[in-house]
């Protein structure tokens, strides 16, 4: 049997054996590939879902984030105020310009009203994490494990920015800061976060951690980066505020947050696998690319029955993937009219109900709608339909 010889710098060697060659085969490898390598064996890394934007199911390809209020744009990520005065909008579709190598999408997050942020005022873009997805870090005991958090940005702005980990109850903050140091050029972030052994951190289905990118915050709301504490911090001291600058813009793509210390490579999920993930808090009857509450026809739930005894008319809707928890329904007309349904019956065609919702579970709900027909007369009934399951 020959032998091939594996060398780390640190790690000493490591034989395997291998059929009869000639010789011993010595290989060495660069310091960082042990780590790597067993890093990537354990299969999903990004605690972040959707974090290189491309899953988009409402179609909010400009989101206005204006006063207070929670405002989502591209699957998984918000926009958020808590302030009247100033404006930015979520951009988000692949025509948006120059990306960064590997990625396809990026979202930009542009000021389109000026305001310098008072005491408590914050403006921010964000991702809330389930807790099921964080209970391996332990966060809330002696045992938390850190966390590193890296991203891609591209600002018109340069100087030192802010943003903060915090907990699903709000009362756990850890802000981090981050430099732009050119001008309309894409830069790679990296910001290592120690896992928080205090407060309350869940691990089931709730809100369990909040990432924050901060577009601008008051001085109430800014503090200390590196540092755990149960103020409400969404961003360091003397950060640049991109909402006091008018037409500024922060662009941001390959979201990663992952255990360790130390970043690796963006994990570029297969486009499928990111789209199931994103369906179990938000999914939709309309094909992939059409937003809710357009005319389409095309994804449209049909169904030909009886109206009962009672005059109405029932239909079961299974989920494509079971939700985080049961979901709101919202319901479309196939010419986009909300809250409404069409059905057809004998002698009455293009009839209009509103449905109501039984049975509203993770993986499937029924719709009722009540009819104005005779009992037992058969019929159809069409339309669109959204679940809604966010943190």
């Amino acid at each position: 049997m020959a032998s091939i010889k594996l060398k780390g710098d640190t790690s000493g060697e490591v034989t395997i054996q291998a059929p009869s060659v000639a010789g011993t085969n010595t290989l060495t490898l660069p310091a960082t590939s042990s780590t790597l390598a067993t890093q990537n064996s354990l299969g999903v890394r990004n605690l972040i879902i959707n974090g290189d934007m491309r899953i988009n199911q409402r179609g909010n390809y400009s989101t206005t984030v204006n006063g207070t209020g929670v405002f989502y744009s591209v699957d998984r990520w918000l926009g958020r105020g808590k302030a009247s005065a100033g404006v930015f909008n979520i951009l988000a579709n692949s025509s948006l310009g120059e990306q960064p190598d590997r990625f396809t999408n990026h979202v930009v997050l542009d000021v389109t009203t000026a305001s310098t942020p008072t005491s408590n005022d914050s403006y921010s873009f964000q991702q809330f994490i389930e807790g099921y997805n964080i209970s391996k870090l332990n966060w809330g005991t002696s045992a938390a494990k850190s966390i590193t958090l890296s991203f891609w940005a591209k600002s018109t702005l340069t100087g030192t920015f802010g943003g903060s980990v915090a907990n699903g109850d709000y009362n756990r903050f850890n802000p981090f800061s981050y430099t732009i140091s050119a001008a309309n050029t894409w830069e790679y972030k990296t910001v290592t976060i120690t896992g928080d052994t205090s407060g309350s951190w869940s691990t089931t289905n709730g809100n369990s951690m909040r990432v924050i990118f901060s577009i601008g915050a008051g001085s109430g709301r800014l503090g200390t980066a590196g540092t755990w504490t149960s103020s409400v911090l969404e961003g360091v001291t003397g950060q640049t505020n991109h909402i006091a600058t008018n037409g500024s813009n922060l662009r941001i793509t390959g979201v990663q947050i992952e255990e360790g210390t130390s970043a690796t490579p963006f994990e570029h999920l297969q486009f499928g696998q990111q789209l199931a993930l994103c369906q179990r808090y938000y999914e939709k009857s309309y094909d992939i690319n059409t937003a809710p509450a357009t005319n389409a026809t095309k994804g449209l739930e049909l169904v030909a029955g009886t109206i009962d005894a009672n005059q109405n008319f029932y239909q079961t809707v299974r989920f494509a993937v079971p939700k985080r928890a049961n979901p709101s329904i919202n319901f479309y007309k196939s010419d986009g009219t909300a809250n409404t349904w069409r059905y057809d019956r004998s002698g009455a065609s293009n009839q209009s109900g509103t449905p109501s919702v039984g049975d509203n579970g993770d993986s499937s709900f029924y719709m009722r709608i009540p009819s104005t027909g005779a009992t037992w007369v058969v019929a159809t009934m069409s339309g669109q339909w959204t679940a809604n399951a966010e943190l």
